[in-house]
């Protein structure tokens, strides 16, 4: 009795220190990369008879500069952030909000200092000025996406029926996620059948990586990926930010994760007419392929011994 008080206080002690590693772990993930924000080679573009003059003022570590010469059309195609238009009137900023509303702040201020005007060329949503709805939203459809893993894991048998069930669901969230952001609440744009489309596929890249691990490694698995797909990538994801503006790699590293890629694709997808997205889009298909190739390999059982019968005499 004694031992096996001894154990339980041990095992306590160590469940505890365990804990409190996985804490020391976290918060530098969250906290780090969201205390250090700031521009990190962030593509901006000049125009102009001074854009030479004025893109000299640059850092050049925090702007990555190019010179355009159709600023709209550069915004609208996801190239930069934002052009400043320097003439002899003064100094323009065309941004585009919808591409990052803190991006578009920081860039306003650098205006704002330099005596510009700033012109909105893709703004945010009236019903989400701030662009906090679309970063608020995203958080659920990738919570939904793993706990629906989780549930065909727990209670669907056979890898043609979980299969079935990841690929119903995926349509299904698509089409009510795009219609709740859309139609009901008006925080995304765009056409509703490319949306919801994109949602389907962020969806099955979440749901199909967590129910994929999960039939490779049973159990551990569904832990694996939630750390992966929603601890790590809501951490390095940048949905309310843009991942320029993170210490890097793990601006990039984000970006890597279907939640980070996810969230540029639906930006894409909303406000862009899917320009600036490809790559984002490519990066989402490879993890739900992933996730549905490591769903069709098949596990192996445990051998079934058996006990031959005597022979009857």
């Amino acid at each position: 009795m004694k031992n096996e008080r001894a154990f339980a206080f041990i095992r306590a002690a160590a469940l505890a220190l365990g804990v409190v590693v996985v804490l020391v772990v976290l918060l530098p993930l969250f906290a780090g990369p969201a205390a250090n924000l700031g521009p990190r080679e962030l593509p901006v573009g000049v125009a102009g008879p001074g854009a030479a003059q004025f893109a000299a003022r640059l850092d050049p570590k925090a702007f990555k500069v190019t010179t355009v010469s159709d600023p709209d059309a550069a915004l609208r195609e996801r190239e930069v952030y934002g052009v400043f238009v320097v003439e002899q009137g003064g100094i323009t900023l065309r941004t585009a909000s919808a591409a990052s509303p803190t991006v578009a702040a920081l860039l306003t201020q650098v205006a704002q200092g330099a005596r510009g005007q700033v012109v909105d060329v893709v703004p945010t949503p009236a019903k989400d000025p701030r662009g906090s709805g679309f970063a608020a939203g995203f958080f659920p459809l990738v919570l939904a996406a793993m706990l629906g893993a989780v549930a065909l894991y727990s209670r669907v048998s056979g890898m043609l029926p979980r299969m079935a069930g990841l690929l119903t669901f995926a349509v299904l969230a698509g089409a009510a996620g795009a219609t709740v952001l859309q139609a009901w609440l008006g925080v995304v744009g765009g056409d509703w059948l490319p949306m919801a489309g994109g949602i389907a596929l962020l969806v099955l890249a979440v749901s199909g990586t967590v129910l994929g691990l999960a039939n490779l490694l049973g159990t551990a698995g569904v832990g694996v990926g939630a750390i992966l797909v929603l601890l790590v990538g809501n951490a390095l994801a940048g949905v309310a930010a843009a991942p320029e503006l993170f210490p890097q790699p793990w601006g990039d590293v984000g970006q890597w994760l279907p939640m980070g890629a996810g969230a540029t694709a639906l930006r894409s997808i909303a406000w862009f007419d899917g320009a600036g997205g490809a790559g984002a889009l490519w990066t989402v298909a490879a993890w739900a392929a992933f996730g549905l190739a490591a769903l069709a390999v098949p596990r192996k059982r445990p051998a079934v011994s058996t006990v031959s019968e005597p022979a009857l005499a």
